[in-house]
């Protein structure tokens, strides 16, 4: 958690496995309009905070679709439609700033599949999901009533 002036103005939940070994940041939020830096601030200080614990590995989390952002001449429809999503969702979901974020600690990305049967499901399910956790531009309304985004 991070405040200024005493109040809270970034957050990540962080999640240990049983051993206390392993972490991974969950959820993180922060106010419009922070200082610019104040989030690289709150992640190192959970990377140092982790580190003294003796934790051995700290997990990021995931970039959605980034792994479809990439030129395929035999890309399927499927991967064609998340790699537009991917360049054209960033004012709903954020995906290339979460993964320039990430990038900055330089973490060893590992790729993560998800199969599903019923065609177009999937999709439709993933886009109910980045709209529940993320949900749409929220700046201006959250600038209004003070909540966190």
């Amino acid at each position: 958690m991070a405040r200024i002036h005493g109040q809270i103005v970034a957050f990540a939940n962080i999640w240990l496995t049983a051993d206390r070994k392993r972490g991974a940041v969950d959820l993180m939020r922060h106010v419009p309009d922070t200082p610019g830096g104040l989030m690289d601030f709150l992640f190192t200080e959970i990377l140092l905070w982790a580190q003294t614990h003796g934790l051995t590995s700290f997990d990021l989390g995931m970039a959605p679709l980034a792994g479809l952002a990439e030129e395929a001449k035999y890309a399927s429809l499927f991967a064609r439609v998340g790699k537009l999503v991917h360049e054209r969702g960033e004012q709903f979901y954020g995906f290339q700033g979460l993964r320039a974020f990430k990038d900055k600690f330089d973490p060893r990305w590992e790729p993560r599949y998800i199969a599903a049967v019923g065609g177009w499901t999937l999709p439709i399910v993933l886009a109910e999901v980045a709209m529940l956790t993320n949900g749409p531009s929220r700046s201006a309304s959250a600038a209004r009533s003070g909540d966190v985004a």
